[in-house]
């Protein structure tokens, strides 16, 4: 159902080192962008994550209650994803761990703010 999501940077260069790193845990790739604008994803008819300057070149700012959800495969992935995430610089936001019943899930803020979890829905 959804396309793509889009979060706004303050430095591309800095969050293509993050996003590279981070996302190709997944085997997601840069699949397409310009300078100002990189979209990331397995292949072009699969859900995409972009990250852009705004394009009206005032300031990012990250949204409250704004979040992307990535899907780690496993409890494991939602783990090494956290991890990663951690390592690269990300500030926790929550372990991963039992939400809810069939809900397991990390939560870390990227180099800008914006909130990313790292989830598995069911018992995987």
């Amino acid at each position: 159902m959804i396309g793509y999501c889009t979060i706004g940077v303050s430095d591309m260069d800095r969050a293509l080192a993050f996003y590279d790193e981070l996302l190709g845990q997944l085997g997601a790739r840069q699949l397409m962008g310009t300078d100002r604008i990189k979209m990331y994803g397995t292949g072009p008819d699969a859900s995409m994550l972009a990250v852009c300057i705004p394009h009206n070149e005032e300031p990012h700012n990250p949204g409250n209650g704004n979040m992307v959800a990535i899907a780690g495969g496993s409890r494991n992935g939602v783990d090494g994803l956290h991890s990663k995430a951690l390592e690269l610089g990300a500030t926790d936001e929550g372990a991963p761990g039992e939400r809810m019943p069939g809900f397991y899930g990390g939560y870390v803020r990227d180099l800008d703010g914006n909130k990313l979890c790292f989830f598995l829905m069911g018992d995987g």
